[in-house]
C-alpha cells in the first residue's frame, strides 16, 4: 500500500467544533447521522478489514477512485487516525458502526471496541457529507431529498472484490444544478462532480430498494435528480467478498475529522 499517494492535508488543533462532536459520540451523547454536524470539517466513510484483505482492498479503492478516494491507511491495530484527527478513536468515534461476518449483517453497535484485534486496517475514505457546509453556504439545501442507492454499473474488481457502483441522488431544483455540480467538482477527494444527471434508470439506480433515506417519493415538479459516486461502494464490495469480519460506519454516521473541508477545495 503506496502510502506516498494520499494526498497532503492538514489536522487543525483543537478545541474546535469536530473535536466536540466527536467526544459527544465517544461519550453516546450523539448517536445520529453526522450530516449537518461539524459543517465546515472533512468528513469521511470507515472501513475496517483484516490485514491479509487489505492490500487487495486497496487496488481496489485505487482503480475505482470516483467512489473510493483514500485519505488515510491504519498500521494494523492501530485505531487513531494520526494524519487526519490525531488522538481520535476509530472505534469509538463514530455515531453507528456496520458490522459483517462472513458477509452477514449483524445488528449495529455504537462503539467496537470488543471486535477490535490487532491485525486489523482502517481505512478513511472521502465522504460527500463533506461538500454540504459549501452547499448550504450556497443556499442549496442538505437537509432533505438524498437518498443511497445501488446501480447496476459496475465497478472494477479486484481479487474478492468487486460489486456495482453506490450513489448518493440528491433532487435539487434546475436553478441549483449547475451550480451544485461546479461547488462538488472542487472537491475532488470527496466524491467530485455528479457522475449523472436526470433519469435514474440511465443508470439502473434502484428506487425501490433505497440503502439508506427511506422510501422514494414520486419526483415532485420542478427537482431534478442529481447522482454522485458514494463510499458506500467499497462496503457493497467487501460485503459481497463474505470476510470473516468487515466493519464500516452506518451509512450516514461517517467520521468526522481534524481537516477543515476547505483545504481540499481545489481552485
Amino acid at each position: 500500500m503506496d502510502t506516498l499517494s494520499l494526498p497532503a492535508l492538514q489536522a487543525e488543533s483543537g478545541p474546535h467544533e469536530a473535536q466536540r462532536v466527536r467526544a459527544l459520540i465517544r461519550q453516546g451523547q450523539l448517536s445520529g447521522s453526522s450530516r449537518a454536524m461539524a459543517l465546515g470539517f472533512l468528513q469521511c466513510n470507515l472501513a475496517i478489514l483484516p490485514h491479509s484483505e487489505a492490500g487487495d482492498f486497496w487496488e481496489y479503492c485505487r482503480r475505482n477512485a470516483r467512489a473510493c478516494p483514500v485519505l488515510e491507511v491504519t498500521e494494523p491495530g492501530q485505531s487513531q487516525p494520526r494524519r487526519l484527527a490525531p488522538g481520535a478513536d476509530l472505534r469509538t468515534d463514530c455515531a453507528r458502526y456496520a458490522v459483517w461476518i462472513d458477509g452477514q449483517r449483524q445488528s449495529d453497535r455504537l462503539d467496537i471496541k470488543d471486535l477490535w484485534r490487532p491485525d486489523l486496517v482502517s481505512f478513511l475514505i472521502g465522504s460527500g457529507i463533506t461538500f454540504d457546509g459549501a452547499f448550504e453556504d450556497a443556499g442549496i439545501p442538505t437537509h432533505s431529498h438524498r437518498w443511497v442507492l445501488t446501480t447496476t454499473m459496475p465497478t472494477e474488481g479486484v481479487g474478492r472484490f468487486e460489486g456495482p457502483l453506490i450513489v448518493t441522488m440528491r433532487w435539487l431544483r434546475a436553478e441549483q444544478v449547475d451550480l451544485a455540480s461546479r461547488i462538488s467538482a472542487r472537491f475532488p477527494h470527496n466524491h467530485g462532480a455528479p457522475i449523472h444527471i436526470g433519469d435514474p434508470a440511465a443508470i439502473g439506480a434502484n428506487l425501490m430498494e433505497p440503502l439508506f433515506g427511506g422510501p422514494v417519493p414520486a419526483l415532485p415538479a420542478g427537482l431534478v435528480p442529481v447522482f454522485w459516486a458514494c463510499g458506500v461502494t467499497p462496503q457493497a464490495a467487501a460485503q459481497a467478498a463474505a470476510l470473516p469480519l468487515f466493519i464500516a460506519h452506518a451509512p450516514a454516521h461517517s467520521f468526522i475529522t481534524d481537516v477543515r473541508a476547505a483545504s481540499l477545495m481545489t481552485l
